[in-house]
């Protein structure tokens, strides 16, 4: 067919069954490839550049899913860094408004007045909602991007990465409670993740809060005020010796002890808590995350909730002889909000039990948020999210690693998860911990040994 007789270009304009079957062709070209209607129908140089810009985002969007498949963590690094969000948003305008100018010149190009009467209106319609929403998404997309940049940079600081230490990334992971009660925060929930750096394989030891005569390796500050342990000769600057006083000792009595602490991401109430968890285990430890219990509740409600099957009677409210008990969660599953899920991991009174059954019940929420809270899942409620985590997430994982510990997650929830609790059902004192014993049991879970061949 010549050029001269090509329907589209060059139309019978006063058939009015060619000119509406033109028209949806043209509508139906531009989504599916945008300037492609110019080009056949219009303004050829706007066409070229309409198809250029589309044929760019395509070719973009296969080598991203392609890098996806054979190296994720590549892809989540680069979508994870501030100025790489803020080309992705500056990009998704760029294309939002492309994408309307295309539609408008499209719906010139279609020549309502020559088609039939009774499809005018399907035609328009169709066009204006394809270009609200592809535009629309675009621009939302950009506005998602740049929150992401602002949510990052005030959780994640800006720094190098660490490698790993014998093969393992070593996180304390803080659960802090500065509730109206407290003088400042003091941690109720501490816990060190280790984990292997190429197989995801993680153990998680638990900490209880209240461990004495707690040790501090060498070079630390507190290993000069404490020689022979925390609290162990004259006692400590703070009412009671345990592991999470030296939280509250070290930010309200001797901040002077880290001085660098807050210019590197931290407070040095953490960093004393990062000494004392590394001469508990042994394990150098790279980075923190604390998590404020106060803002734990908008976290939960932000991701959808949580699943979670309770076993014994939780009390809400109430105290040590179950009196002035608001509500109760029962037994059974449960998907719990953010209210139920706080309660769950706090309560420690009554038929809950002491500190050690909330350690367990802590160790079993932790461990579904992080097998039932994928990066899509975050993604589709992103905004929920970034709303309620920068004020309730603390951390110096730099964003530099965010994206491999990402990916590094994704493996992580594909394996069963090894859990070393430091308490007295697997034979440890609290009140006389015998440290060779405790390194024991942590080495063993870190490298469990191997079953002898069998013999043949």
């Amino acid at each position: 067919m010549s050029l001269a007789a090509s329907p589209i270009r060059f139309p019978d304009a006063t058939s009015r069954p060619l000119m509406t079957r033109r028209a949806w062709w043209l509508v139906v070209l531009n989504l599916l490839i945008p300037g492609s209607a110019q080009v056949l129908a219009g303004d050829r140089r706007l066409g070229r550049f309409g198809l250029g810009a589309t044929l760019t985002l395509w070719t973009l969007a296969i080598v991203a899913f392609v890098v996806w498949l054979l190296w994720p963590a590549v892809v989540y690094t680069v979508i994870s860094t501030t100025v790489t969000l803020w080309v992705i948003a500056a990009v998704l305008v760029f294309y939002a408004v492309l994408w309307v100018i295309l539609t408008l010149d499209t719906l010139r190009l279609v020549r309502f007045v020559k088609t039939t009467p009774s499809a005018r209106a399907w035609v328009a319609a169709f066009a204006v909602v394809v270009m609200a929403t592809v535009s629309g998404t675009a621009a939302y997309g950009a506005y998602l991007a740049t929150a992401a940049s602002g949510f990052l940079s005030s959780v994640f600081v800006a720094g190098p990465s660490e490698p790993p230490i014998d093969g393992r990334y070593n996180i304390l992971l803080l659960g802090g409670d500065s509730g109206p009660d407290r003088e400042g925060m003091r941690p109720d929930s501490m816990r060190v993740i280790s984990v292997d750096a190429e197989t995801g394989q993680a153990v998680t030891i638990g900490l209880p809060r209240d461990l004495e005569y707690v040790p501090f390796p060498d070079g630390s500050p507190l290993a000069a005020a404490y020689p022979e342990g925390y609290g162990a000769i004259d006692g400590c600057e703070v009412d009671v010796c345990q592991l999470n006083s030296i939280y509250t000792e070290v930010e309200l009595k001797s901040p002077e002890m880290y001085p660098n602490a807050v210019a590197e991401g931290s407070e040095p109430g953490i960093e004393g808590m990062r000494d004392a968890a590394e001469g508990v285990t042994g394990l150098e430890i790279q980075y923190y995350v604390l998590i404020d219990m106060q803002g734990f509740e908008q976290l939960i409600d932000a991701l959808g909730g949580v699943d979670i099957n309770v076993e014994t009677p939780i009390p809400i409210g109430g105290d040590e002889n179950n009196e002035n008990v608001d509500s109760w969660i029962e037994p059974g599953q449960h998907h719990l909000n953010g209210y139920h899920a706080l309660w769950y991991g706090r309560a420690r009174y009554g038929v809950a039990g002491g500190d050690y059954e909330r350690m367990e019940r802590q160790r079993i929420l932790q461990e579904a948020i992080l097998q039932q809270f994928t990066p899509v899942n975050v993604l589709t409620k992103f905004q929920e999210v970034a709303s309620a985590g920068a004020d309730t997430v603390k951390t110096d994982i730099p964003q530099s690693m965010l994206g491999y510990f990402v990916d590094l997650a994704s493996k992580t929830r594909e394996l069963p998860v090894t859990s070393v609790d430091l308490v007295p059902e697997n034979g440890v004192d609290p009140t006389e911990p015998d440290w060779a014993y405790i390194r024991s049991l942590i080495d063993g879970a870190l490298v469990p040994p191997t079953e002898a061949p069998a013999e043949g």
